[in-house]
């Protein structure tokens, strides 16, 4: 076997990403919906929402903070900058390698989350914390996506998807042969934050946390580097 058909086959060992981005964008729900519910009305995953709920804090409507929102939209940022680096540090590399070691590192960091929220629940650093780090998360793994360029699953938001779903559809012309990834990918976003809400309703921060995390890892052991 040539050294080529070995990586190759390397490679394909595992998950394809596609499955695997539909399963973080489960966990973009949950993130969110901690977010949102759990931590003063802000986003930590869906920044399109961010900006605007920023806009929402700043002319003085009750229920949202400007602080809380700046912090999540910052660290989100930093987040995406240490994504652009390692990109560009392990994207030469092995593709199945890179997205392993992203998702592996977005599921350590919400475990510390998770640890955090049990800890010490109803702390005001707590707040700021989870903010901080989910957003950060988010960010890191939204720049590894971008970088992956699969079409129709950032993972996080879903306004282009939606777009395309009903604009290249055979209603609006189209062949519609990117539907059913469009849609999962609506379907998956919908009930990670309907777990979300319900767990952060009657469970509190941490334990969705930790199922995001437990989702996140389980991921990053079963991703290849297949589309």
């Amino acid at each position: 076997m040539s050294e080529q058909t070995e990586e190759t086959t390397h490679e394909s060992r595992g998950l394809r990403l596609v499955a695997v981005l539909l399963g973080l964008t489960v966990v973009s729900g949950l993130i969110d919906a901690v977010s949102y519910l759990g931590l003063g009305h802000v986003f930590t995953a869906n920044m399109t929402g961010n900006v605007v709920v920023l806009g929402f804090a700043a002319a003085g409507a009750p229920g949202f903070s400007v602080p809380h929102t700046a912090t999540s939209l910052v660290c989100f940022l930093i987040g995406a900058t240490a994504g652009g680096r390692s990109s560009r540090w392990l994207g030469k590399g092995s593709r199945r390698r890179w997205a392993r070691l992203t998702i592996a590192t977005e599921a350590v960091l919400l475990g510390v989350c998770a640890a955090v929220a049990f800890a010490a629940p109803h702390a005001t650093a707590t707040v700021y914390t989870l903010i901080a780090v989910t957003a950060f998360a988010m960010g890191l793994r939204n720049a590894t996506v971008r970088k992956l360029g699969i079409p129709d699953l950032t993972t996080t938001v879903l306004t282009m998807t939606l777009t395309g779903l009903a604009s290249d559809s055979r209603a609006g012309g189209g062949s519609g042969h990117r539907s059913p990834r469009r849609t999962a990918s609506v379907v998956a976003m919908a009930a990670g934050a309907w777990l979300g809400a319900w767990l952060v309703t009657d469970h509190g921060l941490a334990i969705p946390l930790l199922v995001a995390a437990a989702v996140a890892g389980v991921l990053a052991v079963v991703a290849s580097g297949r589309e």
